[in-house]
């Protein structure tokens, strides 16, 4: 009997339910091509699902279940465990459909969601088990390493897959065979802002059309002349839901800083100093100069690799909203920056700011409050 995980809608709407359980149709890639069913049914245990940064959805996991998990009862080492969380639709980010044959389960086809690298949890339960966290980005989840268990890539790519690391992908290696990867962008805080890109292609269904299409490998149509990409599908599993797909990500709001995280004196200070030697660029609430007048930067004039521009419609770079800062290190478009004081030190060197060691440490403290 074939089992595929059942869902309601929540009370979030139809939006919600796209983000995290959609595929798009993409299993004819994730099964037929890549083979993932075969490699999660004979070699990811839980224990190496987490290790590469997969997620589980304790509200998914009945309590009997979570129990025995607690307890010890349940093979984490198993990859037959893995199976049964993903036909309790528990994995975040991946879809199975298990079929049971004779008392045992068997993962036949497997497909990825917009969660899978957008969303986190809050490790409630265990590290890496616990309640959603919808638009936070998942920088453990090591999506290269998870490519590149696939049978049916080259050993060539397996290396370039292996590279990247932890909470980094690069959207354009399928199509161009470069490799500049990106640090996974939070998709909360979008409400405000016009073009939810690195470097500003184009707005927040834009860019969820790119890539249920063309990484996702979901059936459904895009098109981009400017990068020479025009994919039509028939039926189109995409287009439809981008309106609802793109209202709930408006609704995730950022996070808010955390109680007892920042000096609060040391903010004030802060904020005085990126007012004035940061708001040129970081306007208004939404953070971002590319709103009002699609300005964009030159690599060269705020110090970034130009690797990764050079690859896209535009060459430059679109200046980052500054939303739930604190909570998703690395940053800049490549990851370079570890701290919030990387970030700083950075540009007080690049822009000329002549900030003195105490007046950085005030604009970090600053930065820990957005």
């Amino acid at each position: 009997m074939a089992c595929r995980p059942s869902y309601a809608a929540s009370a979030d709407g139809e939006g919600q339910r796209i983000f995290r359980f959609d595929t798009f149709g993409d299993e004819k890639f994730w099964t037929d091509t890549a083979k993932m069913q075969q490699v999660i049914q004979s070699s990811v245990s839980p224990t190496l699902a987490l290790k590469v940064g997969l997620r589980v959805d304790a509200d998914a996991i009945p309590p009997e279940v979570a129990q025995a998990i607690k307890a010890g009862q349940v093979d984490l080492n198993s990859p037959a465990t893995t199976v049964t969380l993903l036909k309790l639709n528990a994995v975040v980010g991946l879809r199975g459909t298990v079929e049971t044959v004779g008392g045992k389960d068997t993962l036949v086809r497997v497909g990825i969601t917009c969660a899978l690298c957008h969303s986190n949890v809050d490790s409630a339960f265990a590290p890496g088990i616990g309640h959603r966290r919808d638009g936070w980005p998942n920088r453990d989840l090591n999506v290269g390493a998870i490519i590149a268990l696939s049978p049916a890539i080259t050993d060539a790519q397996k290396a370039v897959y292996n590279s990247w690391g932890p909470g980094k992908y690069d959207p354009r290696y399928n199509i161009d065979g470069k490799s500049t990867p990106l640090a996974l962008p939070p998709a909360y805080g979008l409400a405000h802002v016009r073009n939810e890109t690195y470097t500003a292609e184009g707005p927040i269904s834009y860019w969820n059309a790119y890539v249920a299409v063309t990484q996702m490998h979901g059936q459904g149509n895009f098109s981009d002349p400017r990068l020479g990409i025009a994919v039509t599908q028939s039926p189109d599993l995409v287009t439809s839901k981008l309106a609802a797909l793109r209202e709930y990500q408006h609704s995730l709001s950022g996070p808010a800083p955390v109680a007892g995280s920042f000096d609060a004196a040391a903010a004030r200070r802060g904020r005085v100093l990126f007012d004035r030697s940061c708001i040129s660029c970081h306007v208004a609430t939404n953070g971002t100069d590319n709103n009002s007048n699609n300005r964009l930067h030159s690599p060269s004039e705020t110090g970034m690799d130009a690797g990764y521009a050079q690859r896209t419609a535009n060459k430059a770079y679109r200046t980052t909203p500054l939303r739930g800062l604190v909570q998703h290190a690395p940053y800049f478009h490549d990851g370079s920056a570890a701290t919030l004081a990387d970030v700083v030190a950075h540009y007080n060197r690049v822009r000329k700011l002549n900030l003195t060691n105490a007046q950085q440490k005030d604009l970090i403290e600053f930065l820990k409050t957005l």
